[in-house]
């Protein structure tokens, strides 16, 4: 089994960039280390906007015994420490609305308003003056920004801003439409495999051919291109041996297959533009008429759901001047899966060192007067459940026994592709910057690095 490294201030630190190693992923000491260098330090989302339509609206976000109530004020969306400044009693669970009440502690009735004033001591004239000072009483401010439709909060007041954090590749979600997505449902499972198992299985497509084998036969030379497997080698994403209308078909078909149950990442409205496409004309040249073909769908799905009353990007517009790709990370546990006008988002954090929660939202724009109500608490299901998408339900079914295996004798270090699975490797490193204590404005350039690294390469960092 690897051992620690004695020279380094952590435990089974990432020295050689291609080979992880294994203990990482169950080691308690480590564990340990992530919630008290890492989780304290790092953006985290805690809920989206539209859970707070009203002033007073609140929800708490809890993870690894820390609670904050995130609310709607009058100058907009704040968030707070829960806990009652009398004796710590935390104030709220759930989610609800301080409008009237305000926050009241259910252990000796302090209030506080929404504001995070204090509003009411019980017995004032038992306390000395010096306990009641205004500013004092106060509840404790935690940073939130918004971003991305939702909120994010950070329990430490020096790290950089959000936006200082993520880099371009938030400017370029945003072009996508982000913010003005809405969740149709919301997901939640508890998974036997530590967090980053879990995140890993989606910072590459390399495993498109076994584990999701209905994509790898709709559309073969999709996944030929991009991984030169044995059975096709490099080529275009089109198979030159099919006449461009068959092509055209096998495209639509993978995009069927995107979209089964998911919602988000391909959505059902999509699909259904797409599927009048399907006997327009185009150029006889394979790789031409998919191009176009594709060019044609965009346009039209920007067009039919801006008729709706969608306010969507222009989809081919933005493909040039913000491309974004399959899948986007948000350090350090939350990720899109942006593909038309629609989003799958998917958000894991860890409740031990080998059990982590899965959320996955399905995410679309809705035509004013249309939006359903905001969704409040996810479906829990088991990971292995048959109402989970077949997608998901395919990784879920690889992740636990990954976590499994990760025990094997022998089995010290992962070993990654430097070509395609370079993102595990400069998350991993990313990781050990923050436990090591290394400079923030460091370690948000090498956080900037992931926007776009979903298939990516190993990079160099100067930390």
């Amino acid at each position: 089994m690897a051992e620690a490294d004695p020279k380094s201030l952590i435990p089974f630190k990432v020295t050689e960039p291609d080979r992880i190693p294994t203990p990482r992923y169950y080691d308690e000491a480590f564990y340990k280390l992530e919630c008290d260098k890492l989780w304290p330090h790092v953006w985290q989302m805690a809920c989206r906007v539209e859970q707070l339509p009203e002033v007073g609206d609140w929800i708490e976000y809890s993870h690894l015994g820390k609670s904050v109530i995130v609310t709607r004020t009058k100058d907009g969306i704040r968030a707070f420490h829960n806990a009652c400044r009398h004796r710590g009693v935390q104030l709220v669970s759930g989610h609800g609305n301080c409008k009237t009440q305000g926050f009241i502690c259910p252990f000796h009735g302090w209030r506080w308003d929404g504001e995070g004033k204090n509003s009411f001591v019980y017995g004032r004239h038992m306390f000395d003056e010096r306990q009641l000072d205004a500013g004092d009483l106060a509840l404790i401010p935690c940073r939130a920004e918004e971003a991305l439709g939702c909120v994010f909060i950070n329990f430490d007041d020096d790290a950089p801003s959000f936006a200082d954090t993520i880099g371009p590749v938030l400017g370029r979600l945003e072009k996508k439409g982000q913010s003005g997505q809405r969740a149709e449902w919301w997901f939640s499972t508890e998974i036997p495999a530590n967090w980053k198992i879990a995140m890993e299985a989606f910072m590459e497509g390399y495993h498109v051919m076994r584990t999701h084998p209905q994509l790898q036969q709709a559309a073969p030379m999709i996944y030929n291109m991009m991984y030169g497997m044995d059975t096709g080698g490099i080529g275009l994403p089109i198979n030159p041996n099919l006449s461009v209308r068959e092509n055209v078909y096998a495209q639509f078909k993978h995009m069927e297959l995107l979209s089964e149950g998911m919602s988000g990442m391909l959505h059902t409205k999509e699909v259904e533009i797409a599927r009048h496409l399907l006997e327009v004309e185009l150029p006889e040249d394979p790789q031409q008429g998919v191009m176009m073909w594709y060019g044609i769908v965009q346009h039209q799905i920007t067009e039919k759901l801006r008729a709706r009353g969608e306010n969507v990007p222009d989809l081919n517009a933005v493909a040039v001047s913000d491309p974004v790709n399959a899948v986007e990370f948000i350090f350090p546990n939350y990720f899109l899966l942006p593909f038309m006008t629609s989003t799958s988002a998917y958000r894991i954090r860890p409740t031990g060192p080998e059990t982590c929660q899965f959320e996955i939202w399905s995410l679309t724009h809705f035509a004013p007067g249309d939006e359903p109500e905001p969704i409040m608490e996810p479906t829990v299901l088991p990971y292995n459940s048959e109402e989970f998408p077949p997608i998901p339900r395919q990784d879920y079914a690889n992740i636990p026994i990954q976590q499994k295996g990760l025990h094997a004798k022998g089995f010290d270090f992962m070993r990654l592709s430097k070509d395609i699975e370079g993102m595990i490797s400069n998350y991993n490193r990313i990781i050990d910057g923050h436990l090591e204590g290394k400079p923030a404005d460091k370690l948000a350039a090498a956080t900037h690095t992931l926007g776009g690294n979903f298939d990516g390469k190993i990079f160099e960092y100067d930390f």
